[in-house]
């Protein structure tokens, strides 16, 4: 299927691995060039090159953490016109209820709620006069099926995710899209990260934790960061402009609710 989106711009947040990787290369397989972002600069340069060998597309990096005003100003400036943003950042550590205190929970709020949501505001009002625009927020499961040791996770995300179901109905008559995927126990970084953590606490190799983590997955194993690309990739596309304003897991069919 071709995704009508070639040519186009994308800004992909915390973007030099894991989902945020995973979502920036498969936007430029589809022909739009990105400007991706991260923290350490011999990655990211390592990253921005394979992405433009592999799939010919232009491709910018900015160095910093996004939830930094200067480095959402330095991405605004790579992009000054995206027709994409795709919102992402690392999570907090898990910990107890007890120990998190006013700046854990500060901290928590900039990366996970705040930062996106500025970065939203940067883009938005240029997407509705352009009548074309696609803002994925990559979240978490945990948002509909909280946690308490990823409390601070949650809050935050949650936060987000009310915020951008509202402006979601504002803008969706002009062809601008804000969606959340919600992805659990995908194999990447992060997930090897809860992996040694479970392993630790549960006095367990970190082997035995990855197979308890797939056999709690319907479908028997972790996702692919592969498949959470595409489906970023899909919801950014031009045959994606119905659907808007949701919450879309990737969870293998794990989610026992309905809604």
């Amino acid at each position: 299927m071709d995704l009508g989106i070639r040519g186009r711009s994308a800004i992909v947040c915390a973007s030099s691995r894991g989902l945020g990787f995973a979502s920036a290369n498969a936007l430029a397989r589809e022909g739009v060039n990105v400007v991706i972002n991260g923290r350490d600069a011999g990655t990211l340069g390592e990253v921005r090159n394979r992405i433009a060998r592999e799939h010919n597309v232009q491709v910018a990096a900015v160095v910093g953490d996004i939830t930094s005003a200067a480095t959402q100003q330095a991405l605004l400036e790579a992009c000054p016109a995206p027709d994409i943003l795709v919102n992402n950042n690392g999570g907090p550590t898990p910990g107890k209820f007890a120990d998190w205190d006013r700046d854990a929970w500060i901290a928590a709020l900039d990366a996970n709620m705040l930062a996106p949501i500025a970065m939203i505001r940067a883009v938005i009002d240029g997407m509705v006069e352009r009548r074309f625009g696609r803002i994925i927020n990559i979240t978490s499961a945990m948002v509909k099926t909280p946690m308490s040791p990823m409390g601070l996770s949650t809050g935050a995300r949650t936060g987000l995710t009310s915020v951008a179901k509202a402006l979601s109905k504002d803008v969706a008559h002009a062809n601008v899209t804000i969606n959340n995927l919600l992805p659990e126990r995908i194999d990447t970084e992060r997930q090897n990260q809860m992996a040694n953590l479970h392993a630790q606490r549960a006095k367990i190799t970190v082997e035995e934790a990855y197979a308890q983590m797939a056999k709690s997955i319907a479908a028997g194993r972790l996702g692919r960061p592969e498949e959470f690309g595409d489906a970023c990739a899909f919801l950014c596309s031009a045959q994606a402009g119905y659907i808007s304003g949701q919450n879309i897991q990737l969870d293998g069919g794990s989610y026992a609710g309905l809604m």
